[in-house]
């Protein structure tokens, strides 16, 4: 493309592109049209380095490194893969389509799009891969497929109490009951103030909601076990809200 394009730069490339500047000065101190100057043939300097030359440095270079894949095989890398994975990266760290666009200089979106369709290949996988954490910090993985309807899906959630906490839900068996379930709703010792009803109220309009799903769904014990931690909740919100409080 016979246009410019501006691309914000990092202090150590910047530094490196000035070292390459003063080493082209060297060789052509009339200056040169190009950073990466063809060595032979070239008496003006106005001549580009060729793709073919690139390419072959590069391979080189990888070999003398001894550059290798997670299979131990030696790597092959093409000019374009450096562009690809810069503008996979952005993507994967949220930057926006649109500053994509214009740091990899392309005419429209839908070029720009190619990444983005990459990227939700690689949310699915981290998406498969979510796990839930139990008390001991150990990941408790979780069927991808369970919340689209699966039977195996269907018949673990079954089991599950799905009792609201603060700060998470109980995976205690539905047919089991928790001596300590919320245990400081009911605490003799537990103290809680205005500046907890934020709190309160979230953990109620989620235990509610719970209630109604249960409910909905013909779950008695559910409803029943959640029932008792709305109760307690509604108890301990009221008091702090002076009863006339939601």
């Amino acid at each position: 493309m016979r246009r410019e394009a501006a691309v914000p730069i990092d202090e150590g490339l910047e530094a490196a592109v000035r070292e390459q500047h003063r080493r082209v000065l060297d060789r052509w101190p009339d200056g040169a049209a190009c950073l990466f100057p063809r060595q032979c043939a070239n008496v003006s300097g106005n001549l580009p380095l060729a793709d073919g030359t690139y390419r072959r440095m590069l391979g080189r270079w990888l070999e003398t490194c001894e550059i290798r894949d997670e299979h131990g095989r030696p790597v092959h890398l093409t000019p374009y893969q450096w562009r690809h994975t810069f503008a996979c990266r952005l993507i994967n760290r949220d930057v926006p389509q649109e500053v994509v666009r214009v740091l990899l200089d392309h005419d429209s979106h839908k070029m720009t799009a190619h990444y983005a369709k990459i990227t939700d290949q690689t949310v699915r996988r981290h998406w498969e891969q979510a796990t839930k954490v139990n008390i001991k910090g150990e990941g408790v993985s979780l069927d991808p497929d369970g919340p689209l309807g699966q039977a195996q899906w269907a018949e673990t959630r079954y089991g599950i109490a799905t009792q609201t906490l603060p700060n998470g839900y109980c995976g205690l068996p539905v047919q089991k009951t928790c001596p300590r379930a919320n245990a400081c709703l009911t605490c003799p010792v537990f103290l809680t103030g205005p500046e907890f009803l934020p709190g309160l109220r979230e953990q109620r309009t989620r235990t509610l909601t719970l209630i109604d799903n249960a409910k909905s769904c013909g779950h008695t014990r559910m409803t029943e076990m959640n029932q008792q931690v709305a109760d307690n909740v509604d108890r301990r919100r009221c008091h702090v809200a002076g009863c006339g409080g939601v």
